[in-house]
């Protein structure tokens, strides 16, 4: 048992990674298909879809980076 327990860096680093993935094709893909459909989208999809971009990018290149390399090497 590690330092951090019993951790599945390679697991967690590539479900994070598709999960921060997932995240942004699901915010890009309603946007325009949102906008495709439906024309002129309510305020708070909008704000959704922007979001989920965001937060997608964010999870998708740090989740590598604190799984794949950072807690390795600490522990």
């Amino acid at each position: 048992m590690g330092r951090y327990g019993d951790l599945n860096y390679g697991f967690l680093t590539k479900a994070g990674f598709l999960f921060g993935l997932g995240l942004l094709l699901f915010g890009a893909g309603g946007e325009i298909l949102g906008h495709a459909v439906y024309g002129d989208l309510p305020a708070w999809q909008n704000t959704l879809f922007t979001y989920s971009e965001g937060i997608g990018l964010v999870i998708g290149f740090f989740s590598p980076w604190i799984f794949g390399i950072f807690l390795p090497l600490t522990e």
